[in-house]
């Protein structure tokens, strides 16, 4: 089983949602290519309006429902999916940094709340985290989304791995001053998991805070298929999930484990 994935590391303009559509919709028109394989395109985490947090009654979409008719609208144009690329949403619990899954058809078949809230960003004054796996079928694939400071904490990612997940998304805004963070860390996710990584970041620079870009496509053993620069940009590459299998098959981390002994009291 083969599918085609693709980042489209962009710049954000805070609390600018217009401008941010406009812009995903430039970079589909100007680089997307046809495929005959499925494809899957995941865009940065707060694409729609950046960590613009203390205007969040104002700018929050209602359930994220505004965002996943515009990614709809562009999915069933272009017959992909769009994975990851998490909004600043509204929900009955409170405020939500919500990442979305949009089939070909335009529906959303699948929707994550960020488990883990970053205080560097205060996500914890402004948002509810949550507490399940966002797990869906990709054209026959088991997939899994999460966001950004959730690659920390490897027990979150190996339970994705422990459910079946082949290819894990991920959505970011991951600044420049950690890059090399954040470059180890997807790999040492990816071959630990033995599963792909595709993770987009953002780029550019709010306020202070520069964001580094450096997008990764990342295999089962951790081989590197894309990395990308600091700048907006956007890549696509094939990817064999038979990898998945085989690597799994031959190293088997999975039957090794002992998990009685991991308990922490």
């Amino acid at each position: 089983m083969k599918l085609r994935v693709g980042v489209l590391q962009l710049d954000i303009a805070i609390g600018d949602k217009q401008r941010n559509c406009r812009n995903i919709e430039d970079w589909m028109a100007s680089f997307y290519v046809p495929s005959e394989l499925p494809t899957a395109v995941v865009v940065p985490e707060m694409w729609n309006t950046g960590y613009a947090l203390s205007r969040a009654k104002e700018l929050a979409d209602p359930e994220g429902a505004e965002a996943a008719a515009f990614l709809g609208e562009l999915a069933r144009k272009y017959g992909v999916w769009f994975v990851g690329g998490s909004v600043l949403a509204s929900t009955k619990k409170g405020y939500a940094n919500r990442a979305q899954v949009i089939n070909p058809d335009g529906k959303l078949v699948a929707q994550y709340d960020k488990a883990h809230l970053i205080r560097l960003m205060e996500e914890e004054k402004y948002f509810t985290g949550g507490r399940k796996t966002c797990l869906f079928d990709l054209e026959g694939v088991k997939a899994g989304c999460v966001i950004c400071y959730d690659i920390r904490f490897c027990e979150w990612i190996r339970t994705y791995a422990l459910k079946g997940t082949e290819v894990l998304f991920v959505s970011a805004q991951w600044p420049s001053a950690r890059a090399d963070h954040w470059r180890t860390l997807l790999r040492a996710r990816a071959i630990e998991n033995q599963m792909y990584v595709v993770a987009c970041n953002r780029c550019g620079v709010s306020e202070e805070t520069h964001f580094g870009g450096g997008s990764m496509i990342l295999g089962p053993k951790g081989e590197i298929y894309f990395e990308g620069g600091a700048g907006e940009e956007a890549a696509f590459a094939a990817i064999d999930l038979d990898e998945v299998a085989k690597t799994r098959n031959f190293l088997t981390v999975f039957e090794d484990r002992v998990p009685e002994i991991y308990s922490v009291k």
